[in-house]
């Protein structure tokens, strides 16, 4: 399908009545604090457990970190009470991938899950094609998959060097595993690959500028500084207009799942498409109206929408094996479009609040049409005595011993007054911390 095929419905810059509810409908759709400083505990507490000293993978110095929708800032809360937030992780070990295999390096990351499932009362860990699978008791609401990984070989990072990607997103790289790769089993240089920390400074030099002013415009109404105001409590337009997206995909796609588009692929689309727009609708039209410009097609008609921070992987590659993905995509952008139209440009709110308890569901629909538009900042308010997930460490020491000799890192990017700062790392050696 071409662009020209999926009419844009917004010829205006879309303002009134609409425009606001998709404001409110933003903040419904937003994770509570309390779920940011949750997840942070929950992967910290494996963070620890695979560094502890008894750990297998000890030696290989474990750096855990958060990827996806957690790290971007575009968590959504689950539709029902039945369905979990998802906490994506990696664990980075300090392991050549010409000495050991996938299915070796997977293997030692499962046995660790294990035990620490065992040690804290849970459910077997699962697992999948590339992760294992904690799933917390049922009122958590989480479940959290862990990616085995280890660095990119300096070739690779070259590679990423020579496409012009800036040198902070191409010296991040890492091969992962999956179980489906053809040299699964084999010791090869032939891995999977991935950049989850070279894509999260990609998508926050999309937004940069628009953090940046409304941060400071709350430190100005809060009358405090910027560094008071936490990065959890700040939510740029791109970030707001991705949440709608998902939620949108989500309920479109509520009984066939499988298919639906993926959340990479959104974002990212999301995100080369955005150019600064100042509210939600204005980002969302803006969004919707460029997504297919961004998407790449060869001579032979395969589709590539690459990941910015690494040019050989392709985020569309499963719609050449899967045809119905690519349609349903592109399905989703024609009622996508239409949905949003009819939101923000209606001036009836109980008009609005019906078109959007069909595209987002009736109750986040209603509290959206019935939430009062509150624009007083408070610092306690923002705080809520929360810790942000992204901002400054909080680890603690563990309750066991330490002694061995070696460097273990737990880590977090986080936003500061004047741009993005580089990870935090908490270190451990020669037995202190």
């Amino acid at each position: 399908m071409k662009v020209n095929e999926i009419p844009n419905a917004w010829s205006a810059t879309p303002t009134g009545p609409g425009a606001q509810f998709l404001e409110r409908l933003a903040r419904e759709l937003d994770v509570p604090v309390s779920r940011y400083q949750e997840a942070a505990k929950r992967y910290e507490s494996v963070g620890s457990w695979l560094c502890r000293d008894e750990s297998i993978l000890k030696d290989l110095n474990p750096d855990v970190y958060v990827q996806g929708s957690f790290r971007l800032g575009t968590p959504i809360r689950p539709v029902n009470e039945n369905e979990h937030y998802d906490i994506d992780l990696v664990c980075e070990l300090a392991a050549s991938k010409t000495g050991i295999s996938q299915q070796q390096l997977k293997a030692m990351l499962g046995h660790e899950m294990r035990l620490y499932a065992k040690a804290h009362n849970m459910q077997e860990v699962g697992e999948g094609r590339r992760c294992w699978t904690l799933d917390y008791a049922e009122g958590a609401q989480f479940h959290l998959d862990a990616l085995p990984a280890v660095p990119d070989g300096q070739s690779k990072r070259q590679l990423l060097v020579e496409a012009k990607l800036k040198a902070d997103w191409a010296t991040t790289a890492i091969a992962i595993t999956d179980n489906e790769h053809p040299r699964y089993r084999d010791i090869t240089d032939r891995w999977p690959h991935s950049n989850p920390r070279g894509y999260t400074n990609w998508f926050r030099s999309r937004m940069e500028t628009s953090f940046r002013q409304i941060r400071e415009a709350m430190a100005l109404e809060a009358r405090a500084s910027v560094e008071e105001i936490p990065s959890y409590a700040v939510k740029t337009p791109l970030q707001q207009a991705v949440q709608i997206l998902k939620r949108h995909r989500d309920m479109m796609f509520a009984d066939d799942p499988e298919h639906k588009p993926i959340s990479v692929i959104i974002t990212t689309l999301a995100g080369l498409s955005y150019l600064g727009e100042r509210s939600v609708a204005e980002a969302l039209a803006g969004i919707l109206q460029r997504m297919e410009a961004n998407i790449k097609q060869d001579a032979q008609g395969t589709v590539f929408i690459p990941n910015p921070t690494d040019p050989q992987e392709n985020f569309a590659d499963r719609w050449r094996g899967a045809p119905e993905k690519r349609v349903n995509f592109y399905r989703w952008i024609r009622k996508a479009r239409e949905d949003f139209a009819t939101i923000a440009t209606q001036h009836n709110p109980q008009r609005i609040v019906e078109a959007a308890g069909q595209a987002f569901g009736e109750r986040q629909a209603r509290a959206a049409g019935g939430t009062a538009v509150n624009r007083s900042i408070s610092l306690a308010g923002l705080y809520g005595g929360a810790v942000s997930l992204f901002s400054a460490a909080h680890k603690q020491a563990v309750p066991w011993p330490t002694s061995r000799t070696g460097t273990a890192s737990i880590s977090k990017a986080t936003w500061t007054g004047k741009g993005f700062s580089r990870p935090l790392t908490a270190h451990s050696t020669d037995g202190g911390q």
